[in-house]
């Protein structure tokens, strides 16, 4: 299958090498260098501070959304959060789970954050600001300078989710004064699924410190102190664990995150020249480099996301828009990819155009 999915993506030969091989015991010294390491490379690809601290936590995404908020925040804090889709809104489900006092800005699917949107909460009692960067179920990415700039002016704590534009989308922990940021082993990473992963700064480190979190297994403090010296409190998923380290060294030696961030905006742009070609739309002006939303022009009879899968051994995504109910799909443009990928899945619609079924 050639995968255009968002999450898992296509992984390298090295990566599936590593996966294949039998699973390590972890409580070792090789092991703990190999953790570390991974800490390393991760700040620098964040340009996080020094002083920063990354944990890498067994479980999906949502995993890293769901520990941060229990461990930064507590019932003293009242967080802004973007919503602008499904994970935006998964933001506010848990920041509402977890009795943290929210409000949200409601930012319609698909369409972009603008700065007068932002002021209307200027110089109001927030204490911190969630943003999924990349909301992927529309594919929009907020503008986070913009972002960044606001927290700066009222002194808020600012979280991301770079879950879907971490490696995709430039980003600067130090400059643009970002306090955590989550992201996970299965996107841009190019990793099979398993690990969140949570860079928390300086001042973010406080909070974790001086909170107590209500969980055994989603406790940062634990995991902090465990990982001074390469180790979590419990299994980790191990093989995962060694193939990001694996990837993480594979992009430095390629040049660097901005030459993966650069490389996956080259095969962006390249599928989105080839699709201007059929019946379908860009319409979103914000959209984040990981992934290309594209709209029918009008209602389709067919399913093409079934139909690449089922007779072309293709994957993209299925969405669907709530406003205007368009049919649309997601292509995405993380993993291991080609612009000769681009091709054959053009090559698909062609052909599923000339049998008249779009």
């Amino acid at each position: 299958m050639l995968n255009f999915a968002l999450g898992p993506v296509m992984s390298s030969d090295l990566v599936l090498e590593i996966g294949s091989q039998q699973t390590p015991y972890f409580r070792t010294p090789e092991f703990s260098q190999v953790t570390l390491e991974n800490e390393k490379l991760m700040k620098e690809m964040l340009y996080a501070d020094e002083d920063s601290r990354v944990i890498f936590l067994t479980g999906s995404g949502t995993a890293g959304m769901e520990s941060t908020v229990m461990n930064v925040f507590n019932e003293e804090d009242k967080v802004l959060i973007v919503n602008g889709g499904g994970f935006g809104q998964r933001f506010v489900d848990l920041c509402k789970l977890h009795n943290i006092d929210c409000e949200d800005i409601k930012v319609d699917f698909g369409s972009c954050l603008t700065s007068e949107m932002l002021y209307e909460y200027d110089g109001k009692d927030f204490t911190a600001f969630l943003v999924n960067i990349c909301e992927t179920s529309s594919g929009v990415h907020y503008d986070l300078d913009m972002i960044s700039e606001f927290c700066k002016k009222n002194n808020l704590l600012l979280v991301v989710d770079a879950i879907s534009s971490f490696l995709a989308d430039p980003l600067n922990m130090t400059e643009q004064k970002i306090d955590v940021v989550i992201t996970g082993s299965q996107k841009a990473l190019a990793c099979p699924p398993g690990i969140a992963i949570i860079t928390l700064s300086k001042e973010a480190l406080k909070r974790v410190e001086n909170n107590s979190c209500k969980s055994m297994y989603f406790d940062f403090n634990d995991m902090l102190i465990n990982g001074v010296r390469g180790q979590t409190p419990f299994t980790p998923a191990i093989t995962v664990i060694l193939q990001l380290n694996a990837r993480l060294k594979q992009i430095k030696n390629d040049g660097g995150v901005d030459v993966e961030v650069q490389r996956v905006v080259d095969l962006a742009n390249d599928f989105r020249t080839k699709i201007e070609e059929f019946p379908f739309e860009v319409r979103c002006k914000c959209l984040s480099n990981a992934v290309t939303t594209v709209h029918s022009k009008e209602i389709l009879d067919v399913n093409l996301v079934e139909i690449l899968k089922n007779e072309y051994d293709i994957w993209v995504s299925t969405a669907r828009d709530d406003l205007s109910k368009d049919m649309i799909f997601r292509v995405g443009h993380m993993g291991d990819l080609t612009p000769e990928d681009n091709d054959t899945l053009i090559n698909a619609l062609k052909d599923i155009q000339k049998r008249g079924l779009f």
